[in-house]
């Protein structure tokens, strides 16, 4: 059968960049969402969409039944599962099958055996494939694991049957943390896959993570198309990969190459795949596991093969024979991959919810963008917090590493936290700089720690008052009746200082800023800055601040100034618009969220007496507890959030009605 129309089991990135491929290759393309992703990029990026359920993945990008569903009603006669969600899953590719669909992906028994570890070790060791000494036995009685833990000896790792991405995984460095670990990653095991059988490993020390990317079609014809370094890792997931690896060379590519080829002939796989390994500093490799579908990382593969892994895999879907044999690969340059997560870095990781403010990618010569987000859509807390990739490629791995530099200071997103400040610092570390990191980069890197953004620069404080500044002007003048632009600033007897009072992160920031000639002061903690406007549009501006030259991205909002410069993002909240606003709003009895952040407890219910003062709830934003207190005398008539979730700015909390039903 040809295919002809493609239904993207998917969303976000992933979901953009098949449909942009099925697109150019003249197919039709259906995209599904959930509650929460209505107004998502994929789906108006397709040309069809199916909604599948409520937010939550169980009931929408999980659910088998629906999906199928949704494919036959569209008149799609394949499914692209992008990676995660259902895309390794078995008795999904079958459902597809059974329902005449084509499943772009490898066959039911590849996607078992390399699902299981202990049965992907199994087979892997039967085909002559290196293999971490360890245990994958079916006895999983915690004394036959203690047993086993003490043979392989001393450190071990201890991993889930079934996992992936660092769930039911744990290190264990000492005899009497075996027992507990053991304990833990079963329960991790048993919610995250809902199998609690675990597999111990000898710990490679310090070992740098490499993948190779392998593509088998339909005619026994299976090729490699070199690999992928993706040692960088928090959490043990990936957050920076590359092509080639940078301590590679030809003889041993050459061996892992045919290793991986070896792997997947062994399951008779079929489409494209990936083959991790573990490289130790001797040279030796272990086989990790296999991943039976498209990889995150795999642009890197793609900058330097020329290829479209995407386009592949529907060929080979499709029944086509690859286009390409193994004497054609040829590795031209170096690629850098890295992930923009929605997270805090600062706070271990920890993933971020909240608007997207301005989304802001970078351009340039060898630079690609993947993403799914766009400037005014909400990062849900139902889904991965991976937001964007961003691939720089040239001649050589310098080059690709300063053109990922520069692209990361031309990127921008404003409004939930993200990783952008600490990937920036991460790619200047030394380590990485020499392309000497592996898997223990981030630990020895950041210590117990881990990153912590340090005091914004005085420069990029100063840019954002006057930005800030000037906006206010030119608010000003445009409701001004007439106003002669040449005398703004202007006054005939002394300076004009205008002052401005700002919350950073738990810190009170104060400028003052003053304009003479052509020319601006801030003043800052006693520190005045020269600064003059070279050019300035919506949201980026060119500025020279005592002489040198300052490039910003900002979005000036009612509540805040969000700037960024080369190293640094920032959030500076209004407060003195915040208390104008809240001393608007008690006329009404209108209580909204004064910033973006968790509402972390509602203390009053609908029909309350209040008091002014009275405390009424607690949001928690730029890592404080924030009070928010009743402005008027009445009675809770309306609450319109509810406590633990993510609020933006002026966002409805509730509503107070004054005494006798008066609410003006």
């Amino acid at each position: 059968m040809t295919i002809s129309s493609i239904l993207v089991a998917n969303r976000g990135e992933i979901a953009c960049r098949i449909i942009r491929t099925a697109k150019a290759l003249g197919l039709k393309t259906v995209a599904i969402y959930s509650d929460a992703d209505i107004t998502a990029k994929h789906v108006r990026l397709a040309d069809h969409a199916k909604h599948v359920g409520s937010s939550p993945v169980i009931e929408s990008y999980l659910a088998i039944d629906r999906i199928i569903s949704a494919a036959l009603a569209s008149g799609a006669d394949a499914i692209h599962p992008g990676y995660g969600f259902l895309s390794e899953n078995a008795a999904f590719a079958t459902a597809c099958l059974k329902a005449g669909l084509t499943f772009i992906g490898p066959p039911q028994k590849a996607i078992e055996i390399m699902g299981d570890k202990a049965r992907a070790k199994t087979a892997m060791i039967a085909a002559g494939v290196p293999c971490i000494p360890g245990y994958q036995g079916e006895d999983q009685t915690t004394e036959t694991l203690l047993a086993a833990a003490e043979d392989i000896g001393l450190p071990v790792m201890i991993k889930a049957a079934a996992g992936g991405g660092g769930r039911g995984m744990r290190q264990v460095e000492s005899p009497e943390q075996l027992e507990n670990a053991i304990k833990i990653a079963r329960a991790e095991a048993k919610s995250a896959f809902g199998s609690d059988v675990l597999i111990i490993e000898k710990v490679i020390p310090a070992p740098r993570h490499v993948e190779i990317q392998i593509l088998a079609d339909q005619h026994g014809h299976i090729i490699h198309l070199g690999e992928r370094d993706c040692s960088v890792q928090r959490r043990h997931q990936k957050i920076i990969e590359e092509a080639p690896c940078p301590v590679l060379n030809p003889a041993l590519r050459r061996e892992m190459g045919e290793a991986a080829i070896i792997a997947a002939k062994a399951v008779d796989y079929c489409g494209a795949g990936t083959v991790e390994f573990l490289l130790g500093a001797d040279g030796a490799y272990y086989f990790l596991e296999m991943n039976t579908r498209l990889q995150v990382e795999h642009p890197v593969t793609e900058a330097i093969t020329g290829l479209d892994l995407v386009a592949l895999q529907m060929g080979v879907a499709n029944g086509d024979a690859l286009p390409v044999r193994q004497d054609d690969v040829r590795l031209n340059g170096h690629a850098i991959e890295i992930r923009l997560y929605a997270e805090d870095p600062a706070n271990g990781f920890l993933p971020s919810t909240g608007p997207v403010d301005l989304w802001m990618a970078p351009t340039g010569p060898g630079i690609r963008v993947d993403d799914g987000i766009d400037t005014g859509v909400e990062v849900s807390p139902f889904y991965d917090p991976m937001l964007a990739k961003i691939i720089a490629h040239g001649a050589t791995r310098q080059q690709a590493v300063a053109r990922l530099r520069t692209a990361l200071g031309n990127t921008a997103l404003f409004g939930a936290t993200t990783n952008r400040d600490f990937l920036i610092d991460a790619i200047e570390r030394p380590a990485f700089v020499d392309g000497k990191a592996t898997t223990a980069f981030i630990e020895e890197t950041y210590g117990t720690d881990g990153y912590r953004d340090t005091t914004p620069p005085v420069r990029l404080l100063a840019a954002a008052a006057i930005l800030d500044y000037l906006d206010q002007q030119d608010q000003a003048c445009q409701t001004a009746l007439a106003v002669n632009h040449e005398n703004r600033n202007w006054s005939s007897t002394h300076d004009l200082i205008a002052y401005f009072d700002y919350r950073c992160e738990d810190t009170m920031v104060n400028v003052k800023v003053t304009h003479t000639d052509e020319q601006f002061m801030a003043i800052i903690d006693e520190q005045a800055l020269m600064v003059n406007i070279k050019y300035r549009d919506q949201n980026t501006a060119g500025l020279v601040i005592d002489g040198d030259p300052y490039k910003v991205i900002f979005n000036n909002s009612t509540h805040a100034v969000q700037i960024a410069n080369q190293t640094r993002s920032v959030t500076l909240t209004k407060l003195n618009t915040l208390a104008a606003d809240a001393k608007d709003n008690a006329s009404d009895g209108t209580v909204s969220a004064p910033m973006h952040g968790r509402l972390l407890e509602i203390s009053v219910a609908v029909g309350d007496n209040v008091k002014i003062g009275d405390k009424i709830a607690v949001l928690e934003a730029m890592k404080m507890q924030h009070e928010i207190v009743a402005e008027i005398d009445g009675t809770v008539s309306t609450i319109a959030a509810s406590e633990n979730i993510q609020i933006a700015a002026d966002d409805l909390i509730l509503e107070i009605e004054r005494p006798g039903g008066e609410d003006q």
